[in-house]
C-alpha cells in the first residue's frame, strides 16, 4: 500500500479515534461517583486528555513507514 492512501486511511482513523474517545469520556465523566468529587475529576480529566495517544501512536508509526522498494 502506498503512504498516501496509508495516510488517507490513518487520517480517517485518528478521527474515529478522536470521536470515539471523547464521546466515551463525556459519558464516563457524568457517572454520579466520578461528578460528586472534584480530585477524581481532576484525575479523570488529566488521564482522558493523555489516555488517547496510546492507541494512536501505532496508527501514525503505520502511517509513516515508508513505501516498499
Amino acid at each position: 500500500m502506498k503512504i498516501r492512501t496509508r495516510k488517507l486511511l490513518g487520517t480517517i482513523a485518528l478521527l474515529l479515534l478522536a470521536a470515539m474517545w471523547s464521546l466515551m469520556g463525556m459519558v464516563v465523566a457524568q457517572m454520579p461517583w466520578l461528578a460528586s468529587s472534584g480530585k477524581l475529576q481532576a484525575v479523570f480529566y488529566v488521564v482522558a486528555g493523555i489516555g488517547w495517544v496510546l492507541p494512536a501512536m501505532p496508527i501514525v508509526s503505520w502511517m509513516s513507514r515508508p513505501d516498499p522498494s
